[in-house]
């Protein structure tokens, strides 16, 4: 038991670097949204060339080449990063004529940021084996400020040799790379940490309207809860925000929602019993219907809303 517990231990081990490259290279990114194109931004500031694809057909300031298809974009690239919302997005950005994978060729590195299910991870792994590409699951954890400041933690999947070939992108989207094992491990991994960030924001947001509903002062109550030192420091950023019904998208509802819900699958293909995952993801179904595109800590307002009319 002792040693398989140490062995998980340096499975897991996490690694910090320096933006840097050592030869010009191009990252082609297929979706550039508002996590890709911070990242993007980072990567051309350590000396990356990007050229980018957006499903929409829009994105850019100018600064980045905007390419007509996938296959376009990792036809150009030295090095593909994905970053789109979900399975069905994946599926169309990777497979077909004009997807990713029909313009790689053997041995390209294939950096897969996305949180998606664990069934995508592993069938995008599978199709670029077949095809001799290199694919690495490499969700990130953080919002958009984290991704601005180059600050993510990357829970990377795969084995030593892929993660040493990605790890000078890494170093410069984030600020530690966390080596979960093998192919798929991030992925799962990506699903443990949004399923601790979703209950954690329900549990706040349940008692918040508690403690108004009770007749407890507003500002004392948001102020309190900054200050005490069983809320997260990301929660209390939420906290922070909803104080001032600023609901701005750090961390969109409507993903946030996604990824509960492929958590709330994946642990019944398990038969793991998630009930408190169960009813936060309800929560937020709730919470998408009236705010999919704010920041999901709008279920805060939400549930503010429900007890307004009490006092």
């Amino acid at each position: 038991m002792r040693t398989s517990v140490v062995s998980a231990i340096v499975a897991a081990r996490t690694m910090t670097g320096t933006c840097r490259m050592t030869t010009q290279q191009t990252i082609g990114f297929i979706g550039f949204g508002a996590m890709a194109s911070r990242m993007g931004d980072n990567l051309k500031k350590g000396g990356y060339a990007l050229v980018a694809y957006t499903p929409s057909g829009k994105g850019g300031d100018g600064s980045t080449p905007f390419l007509p298809s996938a296959a376009n974009v990792a036809k150009k690239a030295d090095i593909v990063l994905v970053c789109v919302p979900d399975d069905e997005a994946l599926a169309a950005a990777m497979y077909g004529e004009n997807g990713a994978l029909a313009g790689m060729h053997e041995n390209q590195l294939l950096l897969n940021t996305s949180s998606v299910s664990p069934e995508a991870t592993d069938a995008l792994q599978k199709a670029g084996e077949e095809k001799g590409i290199s694919v690495i699951d490499c969700p990130v954890s953080g919002s958009t400020p984290e991704a601005e400041a180059g600050a993510l933690v990357v829970l990377a999947g795969g084995d030593d040799a892929l993660i040493a070939r990605a790890q000078p992108v890494f170093d410069c989207i984030g600020k530690t790379t966390v080596h979960a094992g093998p192919s798929g491990s991030g992925a799962r991994l990506k699903l443990v940490i949004n399923g601790i960030m979703g209950a954690g924001l329900a549990a706040v947001a349940e008692t918040i309207a508690y403690g108004l509903a009770a007749g407890l002062d507003r500002s004392m109550l948001f102020d309190a809860l900054g200050e005490v030192a069983v809320i997260s420091p990301h929660h209390k950023r939420k906290i922070r925000a909803a104080k001032d019904g600023d609901f701005t998208p750090q961390f969109p509802t409507r993903l946030m929602q996604k990824d509960m819900r492929l958590l709330l699958d994946a642990g019944a293909r398990l038969a793991v019993p998630m009930p408190t995952m169960a009813a936060t993801t309800q929560q937020l179904s709730l919470t998408r219907r009236a705010a999919a595109n704010e920041d999901y800590s709008a279920l805060i307002g939400v549930m503010e809303h429900i007890v307004a009319n009490d006092a």
